[in-house]
């Protein structure tokens, strides 16, 4: 199974995802799905979904990561099955049609979109009607508070422990983080039923890199912590980064 790089960070996301496409794919008896990444960037999972078979297409902002999409896709021979579309999630349906789509793949956008309550519900409006995965990924505000905490920045942790936005600081780099509630609430209100919880980069951030790079097998049995970790409530609230996996309704057989 091919995951995508840096899989040490996204394994759990990506066999989840994984898993999740393969249902979808059975249940609607078309083995190559159609999947819309939004804010998919240079194709760090559109391209490792398209190597499963299914038609990805890719919208982002950025045309220097269209760009890297367009090579990469290319380097791995799925540039027939990979398309990248210039625009946000906030004018989704400008650059694709809604109700097009029997997965959508949502990492890393309701962190920096103005309005991440019209960018959710623009990412579940793309889901065909008769049903479709959202595949939901977000900051966590606990894994920021840890890391700053460990870091011996008590104040920016409790100013993130505190501040609606999550942030720590103004030279924080991410202008909002979620809890898990937060995110639920949010997947729930606009129409989709969260299906399963992980916390995502529970150690992976907090453990020194040369410990990881100087230790046999060390990446390895991080991973199996990671994976262990993942869907503990304990361990969620201080993951760095949180997955939503959202159905809607019963998958369309054409």
């Amino acid at each position: 199974m091919s995951r995508p790089s840096a899989s040490l960070r996204t394994a759990v996301v990506w066999d989840v995802l994984h898993a999740a496409l393969q249902r979808r794919a059975g249940s609607a008896g078309r083995p190559a799905l159609r999947v819309l990444d939004t804010g998919g960037g240079t194709g760090n999972f559109a391209v490792p979904v398209a190597r499963l078979g299914h038609r990805v297409t890719v919208v982002d902002p950025s045309p220097n990561a269209l760009f890297g999409l367009e090579r990469r896709a290319a380097e791995a021979g799925v540039a027939d099955r990979v398309t990248g579309v210039q625009g946000d999630a906030s004018g989704l349906f400008e650059v694709v049609e809604p109700g097009g789509y029997d997965a959508v793949l949502c990492h890393g956008v309701l962190e920096y979109v103005d309005d991440p309550v019209e960018a959710l519900r623009n990412a579940v409006a793309a889901l065909r009607p008769g049903g479709g995965t959202l595949s939901l990924l977000a900051a966590g505000l606990g894994g920021a508070v840890l890391g700053r905490a460990l870091a011996g920045h008590f104040t920016e942790a409790r100013h993130a422990l505190t501040a609606p936005d999550g942030r720590w600081g103004e030279s924080d780099p991410v202008p909002r983080r979620f809890t898990l509630e937060q995110l639920t609430e949010l997947v729930t209100d606009a129409g989709l039923r969260p299906a399963a919880v992980h916390g995502v980069r529970v150690f992976a951030d907090l453990v020194p890199g040369a410990l990881v790079d100087t230790e046999p097998d060390a990446v390895a049995a991080l991973g199996r912590l990671e994976a262990a970790a993942a869907e503990l409530p304990a361990f969620q609230s201080i993951a760095s980064q949180l997955h939503v996996l959202a159905e809607s309704g019963v998958p369309e057989a054409g």
